[in-house]
C-alpha cells in the first residue's frame, strides 16, 4: 500500500482516501465537524486543517477534502494549524455556544473569544443537514445568502412540500440546532416550519414516522407488509408467532 507522512509518522492509505480518513485509519485524531462518512467531504468547518510541508502545494488545507498521495507530508498539530483551529473554533462557538462537540473541543484545544451571534439559531453552517436531505432524495432545505447573511433555510421561507419528516437533518446536526416536536399525532420540524401527520402502529400505537415518509417507504418495500400498519416490533412478533 502507498504511504504518506502525518506528524512525522508514515501512514498507509487506500486509493481514493483523504488525509483525514488515512489519519483516522492510522489511529490519529483530527477534529472535524462537517465530515460524515456516509455523506462525503464538504470542507466547510475548517476544523480539520492540516499544514502541507511537502508533496503538495505548501499551506493549510482541509484534510477531509485533501486526497492522500504518495510522499505527501503534513502536520496536523503545527503552531500554524493550532492557531487557525482556535480561531475557527471561536467563530463557531460564537454561532453556537451550547453545541456539545464545540465545547468539548474548546476545553481540549482552547478557542479565541468572539462576540456571540444571537441571530444564527445555533447553526454552524456545516451543511450536514443539507447533504443528508439531498442523500434521501428530497432537497427540501439548502443554503441561502452569502457572508454574514448565509443560513440554511427552505425555499422562500415557506413550509417545504418536499419534507418527509424523516429527521435525517436532526440526526446529523452536530450543534443541536434542529428542533423536532412530536405531539398529538403530528411531527413538527421547527426550523423548516414543517408540520406533518404521524403514522402509528395499529396494534401497539407506537409512532412509526410521518405520513409522507410512510408513503415513500411503500414505494420501496412490500405494500402488503407496510399497509398492515404494524411497527417493526409488532411485525417481528407476528412473524415469530406465524413460524412458531
Amino acid at each position: 500500500m502507498p504511504w504518506m507522512t502525518i506528524n512525522g509518522i508514515k501512514v498507509q492509505y487506500r486509493d481514493g482516501e483523504t488525509v483525514l480518513a488515512a489519519a483516522r485509519s492510522g489511529g490519529m485524531e483530527i477534529p472535524s465537524l462537517c465530515f460524515h462518512p456516509g455523506l462525503g467531504h464538504h470542507g466547510s468547518c475548517r476544523l480539520c486543517l492540516v499544514e502541507i510541508l511537502a508533496g503538495g502545494r505548501p499551506g493549510l488545507a482541509a484534510s477531509c477534502a485533501l486526497p492522500a498521495a504518495q510522499g505527501l507530508v503534513v502536520e496536523a498539530g503545527s503552531e500554524r494549524v493550532i492557531q487557525s483551529r482556535r480561531m475557527v473554533l471561536g467563530l463557531l462557538l460564537a454561532r453556537s455556544p451550547e453545541a456539545k462537540p464545540l465545547r468539548e473541543l474548546s476545553e481540549k484545544l482552547g478557542a479565541l473569544e468572539f462576540p456571540p451571534r444571537p441571530d444564527t439559531r445555533g447553526c454552524v453552517l456545516c451543511g450536514l443537514c443539507v447533504r443528508a436531505c439531498r442523500a434521501v432524495g428530497q432537497n427540501a432545505i439548502n443554503f441561502s445568502g452569502r457572508g454574514r447573511s448565509r443560513r440554511v433555510t427552505v425555499p422562500f421561507d415557506l413550509p417545504p412540500g418536499d419534507c418527509l419528516g424523516c429527521r435525517a437533518c436532526e440526526n446529523v446536526c452536530p450543534a443541536g440546532a434542529i428542533k423536532v416536536v412530536e405531539s398529538r399525532g403530528r411531527i413538527a420540524i421547527l426550523p423548516w416550519q414543517s408540520e406533518l401527520e404521524t403514522v402509528c402502529c395499529s396494534k401497539c400505537g407506537a409512532a412509526m414516522g410521518s405520513r409522507p415518509q410512510w408513503e415513500s417507504l411503500e414505494k420501496l418495500f412490500s405494500p402488503s407488509l407496510l399497509r398492515a400498519g404494524l411497527c417493526p416490533a409488532c411485525r417481528r412478533r407476528l412473524q415469530a408467532a406465524f413460524h412458531g
